[in-house]
């Protein structure tokens, strides 16, 4: 799906990339801007034998209003996109009965002018009140590694700039984390540095961290481990060969290189890598620039080659592309045959051991053939299915088939039998709040998490859904202990019966019985 709109991007952005030889070593020689280049108006989109059990694609019932590059699931149940290349958010309201394919979208306060973004880091934060926005690779489309960014208060439906930390010239396409102490920490896409946020109403003030990092960040992504250390593998040293990896420590502010992951990973002439997404099982599995895979034990600090990528008319690989951790525990990823080349096609893939990984092709919607990976993003819906936004101007669903995992679902331990609408700093206590993974991934051009916990009402007499907004909840990733959070419950709930549910990263709790008044 292409549109004069993208054609003129691509055109603008190529101009910009060939007068600086300086971005020579970031996205290219890719399209420098999303959109098709190869079109192929005769691509039939693959459809997955019964044996695959593939999940299905919908469209959206109601069209995104620009052309969709990232999406982020909000405390209150509501999904934030921004509209590529632009300072336009919108909000993604599922329809009375939870559906988010036939929610509606209403337009959000305009970003900071200038601040037009794509391929940046963003967060939502435990406060639930705020999203952080930091850096770009573009803005306007044009290739800048920009140094901007804003916090939106979804509160006041209001945007703030950003100081960027001192000294940083620029954050580009940067990875960033919600640390376990809550605190927001983000690096420099271009160089060693990292730093950590610390928020007082919408000001943000920097303290550098990450002693000891070995090469820049460029490219890289950030996983966070269940003991709250992030691991990274390394795509600007050792091109061509076994990649090393490091490990951050929150305790000490610093990195370490421990040693090798057993595969070349990274693309030697992009440094494009591919995410590394966090199994309920606490194993990491990374998808790398090349064909290659690895997976990661933390418990163990030990690395095993992966299975390769299928080849099909081509070695397939994800040298920048989106995954996400299905309920089941299965990852849904995006991959390309080679680094920015078209067509994708989806895999699920399922790692039982980190000798026991299958990789399987399942269905794909219609535009997989005039993209490649790098080109969309996934986030996991309360739902449990799957928001794949396109920046080729395509927006649907995934709906896998799989059961539920059994530790990815939070538990209610207590919550009041009765409470009110309108009501605010309404508590609820638990296990599994903050997941056992981040939910979706990409690395360092953009973070889906969705390791909170959102509270989902049902009414019992109509059967209609309404979610309340949480707030002040635990950060990293789930150790079994009982954590709390508060919720506010808008007043368009409906009164009655109702179940609740908290639902974390897709994955709903039992329901309690309580009653609206």
């Amino acid at each position: 799906m292409r549109s004069s709109r993208t054609v003129s991007i691509l055109a603008a952005t190529a101009v910009a990339l060939m007068a600086s030889s300086a971005l020579a070593r970031h996205r290219t020689p890719a399209p420098a801007h999303p959109g098709s280049w190869h079109f192929d108006p005769n691509f039939k989109p693959y459809q997955a034998p019964k044996s695959a059990a593939s999940g299905t694609w919908s469209p959206m019932n109601h069209t995104f209003p620009g052309t969709p590059d990232m999406a982020l699931v909000l405390t209150d149940g509501t999904v934030m996109a921004h509209d590529l290349c632009t300072v336009n958010w919108y909000r993604l309201t599922p329809d009375n009965t939870g559906s988010y394919q036939n929610g509606t979208w209403t337009q959000l306060a305009s970003a900071p002018s200038g601040y037009s973004p794509l391929y940046f880091a963003s967060q939502v934060l435990p406060d639930g009140k705020h999203v952080v926005t930091n850096g770009g690779e573009y803005l306007n489309c044009s290739a800048v590694w920009t140094n901007k960014g804003a916090i939106y208060n979804i509160d006041t439906d209001s945007w703030t700039n950003v100081t960027p930390p001192s000294g940083w010239t620029t954050i580009g396409d940067a990875q960033s984390v919600v640390r376990t102490d809550g605190q927001y920490m983000l690096a420099d896409c271009c160089s060693l540095k990292q730093a950590i946020a610390s928020l007082s109403g919408e000001s943000i003030t920097w303290t550098s961290t990450g002693s000891g990092k070995a090469d820049e960040n460029d490219e890289e992504g950030w996983t966070q481990l269940p003991d709250g250390t992030i691991l990274t593998v390394d795509a600007n040293r050792d091109l061509g060969s076994n990649n090393d990896f490091e490990i951050y420590s929150e305790n000490t502010g610093s990195w370490t290189t421990p040693g090798k992951i057993g595969v070349s990973c990274t693309d030697s002439s992009t440094h494009e890598i591919g995410p590394a997404p966090l199994l309920p099982n606490g194993l990491v599995f990374q998808f790398c620039g090349t064909n290659h895979t690895a997976v990661y034990d933390p418990v163990a600090a030990k690395w095993t080659v992966g299975p390769d990528m299928p080849n099909i008319g081509g070695n397939y690989s994800v040298g920048d592309g989106p995954a996400a951790v299905l309920p089941d525990g299965n990852i849904l990823v995006a991959a390309s045959p080679g680094v920015f080349a078209n067509p994708t096609h989806f895999f699920e893939v399922k790692v039982k051991s980190p000798t026991k990984v299958k990789i399987t092709q399942v269905n794909e919607p219609a535009s997989a053939g005039s993209q490649s990976s790098w080109e969309s993003r996934m986030t996991v819906l309360p739902t449990g299915q799957v928001l794949w936004t396109s920046d080729v101007g395509d927006m649907e669903i995934y709906t896998p088939v799989g059961k539920v995992n059994k530790k990815a679902i939070p538990t209610i331990k207590k919550v009041k039998s009765t409470l009110t609408v309108g009501s605010s700093n309404n508590k609820i206590s638990g296990g599994g709040f903050n997941g056992v993974t981040y939910g979706g991934y990409y690395g360092d051009d953009a973070q889906t998490s969705s390791n909170y916990p959102l509270v989902r009402f049902t009414n019992t007499s109509s059967g209609h859904v309404c979610y309340a907004k949480t707030h002040d909840f635990a950060t990293g990733i789930s150790d079994g202990s009982v954590t709390s959070a508060k919720f506010d419950i808008p007043n368009s709930c409906e009164t009655g019966a109702s179940t609740l549910e908290v639902v974390v990263n897709g994955v709903a709790s039992a329901g309690k019985s309580v009653t609206l008044n």
